[in-house]
């Protein structure tokens, strides 16, 4: 007999999505002092540029900053983004590949949840990313500059 308990929430599965991103980031820059800071910089931010610009707008600053030749950290938040819109969470995108796409092709309802959703996946990224020290030396936002 499946119990309620039995099945994760959304909340988990967004937790353990951004968990095995984060630790794949991780494990390819050991020192956590290359790509893997350069991706947590990018992730603690990601909230207030989507919160300031609007999620296509954000998208696009990654896009336009992420090095199509070889695996950029602003490459692999977008590819991150994209595979927990389309796989995770399973919204029905345009260009399952490109979450960018899809929201150029989308409609308003799209755009709308799939901001959400990136938010809520967001969240957990930064958690993550804090804990493993990707963010060190970067101030919180909206926290006070303490200057010594």
């Amino acid at each position: 007999m499946n119990s309620p308990q039995s099945r994760p929430t959304l909340d988990q599965l967004r937790a353990r999505h951004a968990w095995q991103k984060i630790s794949a980031i991780v494990s390819a820059d050991k020192n956590r002092n290359g790509s893997a800071r350069e991706y947590g910089r990018h992730v603690k931010r990601l909230p207030a540029r989507i919160l300031t610009s609007g999620l296509g707008p954000t998208l696009s600053f990654l896009a336009a900053k992420a090095d199509r030749d070889k695996p950029s950290p602003e490459k692999r938040l977008l590819e991150h983004l994209t595979d927990w819109i389309a796989n995770g969470r399973k919204l029905s995108c345009a260009d399952p590949s490109s979450l960018l796409n899809s929201i150029v092709q989308g409609d308003v309802d799209f755009l709308r949840l799939a901001t959400d959703e990136v938010m809520a996946y967001a969240r957990w990224l930064v958690r993550f990313a804090d804990a493993e020290g990707l963010t060190k030396d970067e101030p919180d936002a909206g926290a006070e500059r303490k200057d010594h």
